[in-house]
C-alpha cells in the first residue's frame, strides 16, 4: 500500500491544520457519555437506566441540531453560526454539575442541540479543500483521527471524573466547549470555495441555495441510511463486547478490547484511503455486518479479541465511504445542512443499536447482541443494494430549483 495519497492529501493548504485541530476537539465530545453516565451514578446517586436518560437526551439533541446547524453555516457563515454554540453549551456545561436530575436531561439535551459542530464542520470542510478524487484518503484520515479521539476522550473523562470529581469534570467540559469553538472561529475554516464567491468559512451571500428537493434524493437517503446502519452495529458490538466479557468474568479486559478494536479501525481505514477504486458503501456495511455476527461465538476473552479485528477493519471506511458519498451527491452550497443529516444519521443508528443489542442480550446472552445488530446491518445494507440498483444518478437541479438568495426564507 503506498503512502502517497496521503502525502498528497496533507500537503493541500489547511488540511493538516484542519485534521490536526479536528482530533484535539473531538476528546471533549468523546468524553461527555461516560462523564455524564458517572455524575448521574455516583455524583446524583441514581441508576444506569436514569444515566441512559440522560444519554439519550444528548443523543437526541444532537441529532436534532445537527442538520439546522449545518444550514445556518450555509446560509450565514461558519463564524455567526458558532456563537450560540460558544455561549449556550458552554454555560449548559456549567451549570451541569449543580443540576438535579431534570434540570440535567434539559441541559443535556440544550447542550446536545447547540453542541460545536466539530464533526460535521470538519467534513464539510475537508470537501471544499479536497478535489473530489482525493476525499476517499481524506475522510479516511478523518476517520482514523476520531478513532485516536475515541481513544484519549472516555479515558480522560473517567480519570477526572473518579480521581477528582464529576462536577469537575462537567466543567472541565464547559471550559473545553469554549476553548473549541473559539479555537473553530479563529480557525474558520472554509466551508465553500473560491468558486462559490465566498471568502473561506464565510457565508455565500454572492451564490444561490439549491432547493433541497434537488439534492435531498433517494440515493441520499440511502446513504445516510448505511451511515445508520453502521452505527447501530458499532453501538450495539459496544454494549455486546461489555456483555461477552462480564460472562466469561474477564470485564477488566475490556480496555484492552476496546484499544485493539480501535487500532483494527484505524489499520482499515489506512488502507481503504489509499485505494483507488470506489468500493460501495452498501457492500461495506453488508460485510461489516456479517463480520459481527460470529463474534459472539468467541468462546474465550482471547478469541474475542481476535475475532472482532476483521469487523473492526471496516469500521471507519464505512464511516468515511459515506462521508464521500454526501460529498458526492450534495452541491457545495447545500452540504453543511447534508452533513448535518450525516451526522444525525449517526446519531441515530447510535440510539438504536445500543437499545437493541442490549434487549436481546437480556433476552438470549451475550452472543445474541452481535447477531442482532449484524442481521440489522445486514438488512440495510440490502435494501440500499436493492434501492440503488433501480435508481439512476440524480440529475442536476434545473434553475427552477435553484433559489436566488435574496429569496430565502
Amino acid at each position: 500500500m503506498s503512502l502517497t495519497p496521503y502525502r498528497r492529501v496533507l500537503a493541500l493548504p489547511g488540511v493538516g491544520r484542519l485534521l490536526l485541530f479536528a482530533v484535539l476537539a473531538r476528546v471533549p465530545a468523546t468524553a461527555t457519555g461516560v462523564v455524564l453516565t458517572l455524575h448521574v451514578v455516583t455524583g446524583l446517586h441514581h441508576g444506569y437506566a436514569a444515566a441512559g436518560v440522560v444519554g439519550t437526551a444528548v443523543t437526541a439533541g444532537q441529532g436534532i441540531g445537527g442538520p439546522w446547524r449545518g444550514r445556518v453555516v450555509d446560509r450565514v457563515g461558519l463564524r455567526r453560526s458558532l456563537v450560540p454554540s460558544v455561549v449556550v453549551a458552554t454555560a449548559c456545561w456549567a451549570l451541569a454539575p449543580f443540576a438535579s436530575f431534570a434540570q440535567l436531561v434539559v441541559l443535556a439535551m440544550v447542550g446536545g442541540v447547540l453542541g460545536v459542530p466539530v464533526f460535521t464542520v470538519v467534513r464539510q470542510s475537508l470537501s471544499v479543500l479536497v478535489p473530489e478524487e482525493q476525499r476517499r484518503t481524506a475522510f479516511s484520515l478523518d476517520g482514523m483521527g476520531t478513532e485516536l479521539s475515541f481513544m484519549v476522550g472516555p479515558a480522560v473523562g473517567v480519570i477526572v471524573a473518579t480521581q477528582v470529581s464529576t462536577g469537575v469534570a462537567l466543567l472541565g467540559l464547559s471550559a473545553a466547549t469554549l476553548l473549541v469553538g473559539l479555537g473553530l472561529m479563529a480557525m474558520n475554516p472554509a466551508t465553500r470555495s473560491a468558486a462559490e464567491g465566498t471568502a473561506p468559512g464565510e457565508a455565500g451571500d454572492a451564490g444561490e441555495r439549491v432547493a433541497r428537493a434537488a439534492w435531498f434524493t433517494p440515493r441520499l437517503v440511502a446513504v445516510l441510511a448505511v451511515a445508520a446502519g453502521a452505527t447501530i452495529v458499532l453501538a450495539g458490538t459496544d454494549v455486546s463486547v461489555v456483555a461477552h466479557l462480564r460472562e466469561h468474568g474477564a470485564v477488566e479486559l475490556t480496555g484492552l478490547v476496546f484499544v485493539a478494536w480501535g487500532a483494527g479501525s484505524m489499520i482499515g481505514g489506512l488502507v481503504y484511503g489509499g485505494v483507488h477504486r470506489r468500493v460501495s458503501p452498501f457492500l461495506m456495511l453488508l460485510v461489516l455486518a456479517l463480520l459481527t455476527v460470529p463474534v459472539g461465538l468467541a468462546p474465550g476473552p482471547a478469541t474475542l479479541l481476535l475475532t472482532i479485528l476483521p469487523a473492526a477493519a471496516l469500521c471507519a471506511p464505512v464511516i468515511a465511504a459515506t462521508a464521500e458519498g454526501v460529498s458526492r451527491l450534495v452541491p457545495e452550497a447545500a452540504r453543511g445542512e447534508a452533513m448535518g443529516w450525516h451526522g444525525s444519521a449517526l446519531m441515530v443508528g447510535s440510539a438504536l443499536g445500543a437499545p437493541l443489542a442490549g434487549w436481546m442480550i437480556d433476552t438470549e446472552g451475550a452472543w445474541s447482541g452481535f447477531a442482532a445488530v449484524g442481521a440489522a446491518g445486514m438488512l440495510v445494507a440490502a435494501a440500499g443494494l436493492l434501492a440503488t440498483r433501480t435508481r439512476s444518478t440524480p440529475r442536476p437541479p434545473t434553475p427552477a430549483e435553484r433559489v436566488p438568495v435574496a429569496d430565502r426564507g
